[in-house]
This record gives C-alpha cells, structure tokens and sequence, in this order.
C-alpha cells in the first residue's frame, strides 16, 4: 500500500489538460480561464459621481446651478468657480468640480444653493479606481462575481478548458437502479448519484453509464460505452476477491496500472491507471468509501484536467472537542461535526465511522484527519481538517 499523498501525487500525474475552446460570458459559470483576460477599458471610465446631489466648482458655500447629469447622460460643459451641477449617482462629473456634495447638505432656492456643513470627502469615484484598460484577470475557476467584473472589462467571450468528459460506471449483480424493485439479495445504487453531482460541480460533464454486472461480457460492453471520455471512474469491483472483475477485465484492455491499494480508511481498495487513452479512477464499492475517495482524488483530478495548478484541497485547523482513539496503521478520514469554537473551530467525529453508513456521512460536515500510526487525542488538541 502507498501514502495517501502518494496516491494523490500518482493520480494527478494522470491528468491531461483538456483543450481550449471559447465560450460567451453568459455560459462561463463555473468554467475554467484558460488564460489571462485584460481589461478593454477603465472602470469607471470616467470620473463619476458617488452619490446624488450637485458637482460644485471652487470654495465657498453658496453656487450657481447651471445644469444636470444623470447617469448615461453626461453634462456637456464645464464648471467655472461657483458654478453647480445637479449630478445623480454613476454620472460623469463634469470638468472643472472639485467635488459632489450630497443633497441632504444642501439647500436649494431657485438656480441657487447654498451648503450646510459638509465633510472633507469629495465624493467622487475617479476614473479606473476599480480598474484600468489592460489589467488582466489571471486564469482561475470562474465564479458568479467574476463574470461581472468580466462584464464591466467589455470582455464578451471567454476563453476556457473544454469540460473534461466523465464516464462513471456502478458494478455488481446486486446493484438496481432508484425505483425499480430490488430482488431479496439486492440494494440500491447509491454511489453513483453522488459521484456525478461531485463531478458536476467541479466543472465535469458526466455520463452515467448502465450498470454493469459481474461477468466480463456485460463489463467489456459497458467499458466500450465509455470510450471518448477523459475520465472513466469504476464503482465497486476494484477488491482481489473471486467476483471483483473491473481490475482483470480492465487489464485485460489494456490498463496502465499507477497503483493499487492506499493505507487510508475508509477507501483502501482505490485502484489508477490509464485504459484507452482516458485517466481511470477504481473507486470502492462502499458508500462512505466512495465518496471520501471521490473528495480526495476524483475532484482534484478534475481540477487538474481543466488547468488548475493547484488541485488538492487544503486541509484547515481546528480544536479536538471530544477524545479520540489512535488511528491505526492507515490514516482515517473520520466523519465529524464542526461547530463554532474559542478561535479554531471545534471538531468533534462522529461515534459510528463505518464506511456503509451514508445517514452518517449527510450527519457529517468535515473529514477529521488522523494520520497514518497517529496515538490517542484528546479534548482540546489542535487537529486538520477537510470541509465537506
């Protein structure tokens, strides 16, 4: 068996960075830059007004008004000393004002104000304070708050990684699909629902293959469904025993095997390698199983095929809240609760770690990480986490 940073370091040297391809802003959502993108103009692109009330020229408190600017329709002129403008938010400020005064300090008789008591602030937001032309927004997955700062640079199309095709394919003749009727030695197929949303929202699009059944024919048949992705994610049957056929069968095509086994729990039998020109990801067949391996290889390896440099997740501080026993000879991604401590947040893992239970995993909010031959711990140790 290897570490698990091992194994992670193993399974992004499978990935393969996907193509570019240029998309238009409105389907940029969750998508991965592909390269730098600059800015085409300056915002704001002009000096524009704060607030509303009057852009005044010189000092004093008493002005002349001689116009209006609202936002999209700019005053023409400029502003000689104790000239004013009436100005609304977003407009240009006229040339020659040295300031926008709210109108709550200002009172107004005819073409004529006059100030009350103002501050020092001018009011004004100058032009390119939040940008400039030619500033560039580096490559990075794309969130709702980018693509409006994309807008305001006048960008209009984007250019991206192409989504990495994901295959994914539940084994096993005990295996029936949500909604139809299970025989007496049968269960639901559970994994596979959460292994596509995960693989959904980091930015994969996913193909659901049918079930495949314990035998190498209906196997093979599937794999060959699965041709053309980039990835191909196996559920189940990647074990040693008698009826556990992906590992030979896919052997058999042609698998490029990176490793086989990890000394973490829950997921040993975690199987990598390449099958047909596509990275191949053996996840186990257990639920909790699953998903945890899902979170600490699947995910990264999906970041990494869509350009991200720095994929793995980063595992964060928190205080012990409760003890725990030793880890044991493989490190244990325990299923625990966070709640809001003295600084670090307390993590406290939940009583029952078997890797069947999904009602614990949904009870779960973090993986509390004990590392390989790590000894008792106790209430209030500084300990590492993984959010989920």
């Amino acid at each position: 068996m290897i570490g698990v940073a091992e194994a992670q370091a193993r399974v992004l040297a499978l990935a393969g960075v996907t193509a570019v391809e240029t998309v238009p802003l409105a389907a940029a959502q969750g998508r991965w830059l592909a390269r730098a993108v600059t800015a085409r103009r300056d915002q704001p692109p002009f000096d524009a007004a704060a607030m509303d009330g009057y852009a005044v020229a010189g000092p004093g408190t008493q002005f002349q008004v001689i116009g209006s600017a609202e936002a999209g329709h700019g005053f023409a002129g400029s502003l000689a000393q104790g000239q004013a403008l009436r100005i609304f938010t977003g407009a240009p400020v006229p040339a020659g004002a040295d300031r926008v005064v709210m109108q709550e300090d200002v009172t107004r008789t005819g073409d004529a104000i006059t100030l009350g008591p103002t501050d020092a602030k001018t009011n004004i937001r100058p032009r390119g304070a939040d940008f400039a032309a030619g500033w560039a927004m580096a490559p990075r997955q794309l969130r709702a708050n980018d693509l409006a700062l994309l807008a305001a640079m006048n960008v209009a199309d984007l250019p991206v990684h192409r989504r990495p095709v994901v295959a994914i394919i539940a084994t096993g003749d005990e295996l029936v699909m949500p909604g139809e009727t299970p025989g007496p030695d049968q269960i639901i197929a559970s994994n596979a629902f959460a292994i596509k949303a995960l693989a959904e929202g980091m930015g994969a699009e996913v193909r659901l293959l049918p079930i495949a059944r314990d035998t190498e024919p209906a196997l093979r048949a599937v794999f060959d469904l699965a041709q053309g992705a980039d990835l191909v994610v196996t559920i189940g049957g990647a074990s040693v025993g008698d009826h556990d056929v992906v590992a030979r069968l896919a052997e058999s095509l042609g698998l490029e095997r990176s490793f086989y086994k990890i000394a973490m729990r829950p997921g040993k039998p975690l199987m990598a390698g390449r099958l047909r020109g596509a990275a191949m990801l053996g996840l186990p067949g257990n639920p909790v199983s699953s998903i945890v391996c899902a979170h600490l290889f699947l995910l990264p390896l999906i970041r990494a095929m869509q350009g991200d440099p720095d994929p793995l997740p980063r595992p964060g501080p928190a205080v012990l809240g409760a003890d725990t026993g030793p880890a044991g000879p493989r490190t244990h991604y325990m299923r625990a609760t966070l709640a809001q401590g003295d600084g670090l947040p307390l993590i406290t893992a939940l009583p029952d770690q078997d890797s069947a239970l999904l009602s614990v995993l949904c009870a779960a909010d973090a993986l509390l990480i004990r590392p390989q031959g790590d000894g008792p711990r106790h209430a209030g140790d500084r300990v590492e986490y993984l959010p989920l």
